[in-house]
């Protein structure tokens, strides 16, 4: 059967679908950088209870994921699947975010949990349904590179806001440098709150949302099974969070790193801003390579790539500034197509699914994908801060005992390098290629005539 070429999503549509991402990036970035600073340090709550807070939040966000993603899989509505969860989201994240952002007066441990637990539930909320939704926008092998590139290039503009925010707001009179957090998180609160709601109109008002397949529903201990049973999904989440992993450590050793083993502590926020605006770039460019390469074939060169640059990273002298923006470039390329290709390709495995006569359960999947991301950073940090106590690495002492500082160094690029090979192992040889995926949209499409046709 020859089917039928499926037409580019228009700009108009892609940019509507795409630009909610933006304010729900700079929401993002404040709950794991600022906030756990701000309540210990400005709100005055301490470190153990806000570390235990968070724990907590954390915990009840992976709970959440596949609740919302297999509910929303199942919602039948005259406006959709996806649409009522992300109106109902809305109000959650607005409030909870403005509240946790710019708590009053006496806030303590309990204002902390309840409006973490509010924001999270509505963050899951909305970002489940939203990639799930991007995932059924189109059924083209390429156009599904572009519809993730454009959500995660407005992701990445949201992030770069968001980071310099703490040290633009001072430069124009909000706040002192001192409380750039503080200023930082009202600001963000504030421009979410106008951007949210506007971006979340044009979304609902412009992008269509296809009907799903019309399968019988099935329990959520017999979706999971299907998940499960499908390999190229399986293969393509081991990869996805070695990956991940990989990311997460030099992420959260980075400050320790620029600051203990470069000696350029006051040059922290400009290599993040290279970083970033480097995975900006790096967007369009992963997806020019996708078009020439396939999507996995893509990801493995710019891992490889990314692998080249980050294992010289130990070997830098102190203030090495120069070759560390440089890695810092090369690797912020890498980024951009850690973003933009994925989830590319785990909409591509959801038709596997649905070409296996599934009922469309991108939302299920997507929230595997959700708790596999968590799961990476949680192992980044888990692993990474132990094997550093072992190596009596403290960060608080102006001296290191000897052999430290390269423990430090090899968990920030060396132990990423290592795990990212491995997901180039798993991935090389991908099974769903542009070919493959082209077989089970022609049988998705013969079944869809057919229920049309009943």
């Amino acid at each position: 059967m020859v089917t039928q070429p499926v037409p580019r999503v228009p700009r108009p549509i892609l940019i509507a679908y795409a630009s909610p991402a933006l304010p729900a990036a700079m929401l993002g970035l404040p709950l794991l950088v600022y906030l756990p600073g701000f309540y210990a340090e400005t709100v005055g709550i301490g470190l153990s209870a806000v570390g235990a807070v968070l724990l907590l939040a954390r915990i009840w966000d992976g709970v959440t994921d596949p609740l919302v993603g297999f509910l929303s899989d199942r919602t039948r509505s005259r406006f959709g699947r996806r649409r009522p969860w992300l109106v109902a989201s809305l109000p959650l994240v607005l409030v909870g975010a403005w509240l946790l952002f710019r708590p009053p007066e006496g806030a303590g441990a309990w204002h902390l949990l309840v409006w973490s637990f509010v924001v999270y539930l509505g963050w899951t909320m909305m970002q489940i349904p939203h990639q799930a939704w991007g995932a059924e926008l189109s059924g083209d092998y390429g156009e599904r590179a572009r519809i993730a590139a454009a959500r995660e290039a407005f992701a990445l503009c949201g992030v770069i806001v968001a980071a310099a925010l703490p040290a633009i707001l001072p430069a124009l009179g909000f706040g002192s440098e001192s409380a750039g957090a503080g200023a930082a998180l009202a600001a963000i609160a504030v421009i979410t709150a106008v951007l949210l709601p506007l971006s979340g109109a044009a979304l609902l008002a412009v992008v269509p949302e296809p009907a799903p397949a019309r399968a019988a529903p099935i329990a959520v201990r017999d979706g999971m099974r299907v998940l499960l049973a499908n390999r190229p999904f399986r293969r393509l989440l081991a990869a996805y969070l070695f990956n991940g992993i990989a990311n997460g450590l030099p992420s959260s050793l980075f400050l320790m790193f620029v600051s203990h083993r470069l000696q350029l502590g006051e040059m922290q926020g400009m290599f993040l801003l290279a970083y970033f605006v480097a995975g900006l770039a790096g967007v369009p460019l992963s997806l020019k390579l996708a078009r020439r390469l396939g999507k996995h074939r893509a990801w493995c060169v710019s891992m490889l790539v990314t692998c080249a640059a980050f294992v010289w990273a130990p070997l830098l002298p102190p203030g090495a500034a120069i070759a560390f923006v440089a890695i810092c470039v090369v690797t912020g390329l890498g980024l951009g197509a850690d973003l933009a290709l994925p989830p590319a390709m785990q909409a591509d495995v959801v038709d596997e699914d649905t070409a296996a006569g599934g009922e469309g359960r991108a939302g299920l999947y997507f929230a595997v994908w959700g708790m596999a991301t968590k799961l990476a950073l949680a192992l980044a940090v888990g692993l990474a801060f132990p094997l550093l106590d072992l190596a009596g690495f403290d960060p608080r002492a102006d001296e290191q005992p000897a052999g430290s500082g390269l423990a430090l160094a090899a968990l920030y690029a060396w132990g990423p390098v290592a795990l990212k090979l491995a997901a180039i192992g798993l991935m090389w040889g991908f099974p769903l290629d542009r070919t493959r995926h082209a077989q089970l949209a022609a049988v998705i499409q013969s079944r869809a005539a057919d229920e049309h046709r009943a």
